[in-house]
């Protein structure tokens, strides 16, 4: 069933849809971070993606793009999933908000803002959520000082 969403979603989009696949009946997309809205509202209004379960930052570090911002989406009503990707660059580690669309994505945006420091365009109230707000940096990222942020990052294998 997700599959057809994908498909639907590159008839929509076209070249917006970057890559997908299927893996143990988890569907995932990769889609462009400049139209993350749109695609958004569009899974939300016209395939029914009506709950954001999750929204998490990951870290490559080492790799370019750094960073990804997975969207774990589920459609309530026939019980489907889709994980929505998009690649952020280290140099610019900002996206548009979905908070719009989804009013659970607020909270999950300060927190990957908070540990991981990726910032949302637009979020209604983007400030620290577990950390003081006086913290230094962002713990969840692999080169984050493994004992604090007054000691040294860590300079071993990443692997």
């Amino acid at each position: 069933m997700s599959m057809q969403v994908v498909e639907k979603l590159k008839g929509t989009f076209g070249a917006l849809v970057l890559a997908s696949g299927e893996y143990r009946d988890e569907t995932t997309v990769t889609v462009e971070r400049s139209e993350i809205v749109k695609i958004c509202t569009f899974l939300r209004d016209d395939c029914g993606y009506n709950f954001l379960s999750d929204l998490c930052g990951v870290d490559y570090l080492g790799r370019t793009p750094r960073f990804e911002v997975v969207y774990n989406l589920c459609n309530l009503t026939d019980k489907t999933r889709l994980r929505v990707k998009i690649l952020v660059e280290e140099r610019d580690p900002c996206v548009d908000t979905v908070s719009g669309i989804w009013s659970t994505a607020n909270w999950h945006e300060r927190e990957c803002w908070d540990l991981m420091g990726i910032s949302f365009n637009g979020h209604p109230d983007l400030r620290r959520i577990l950390m003081p707000a006086d913290w230094e940096g962002f713990p969840l990222r692999k080169d984050y000082p493994l004992q604090g942020p007054d000691r040294e990052p860590y300079q071993g294998r990443l692997s």
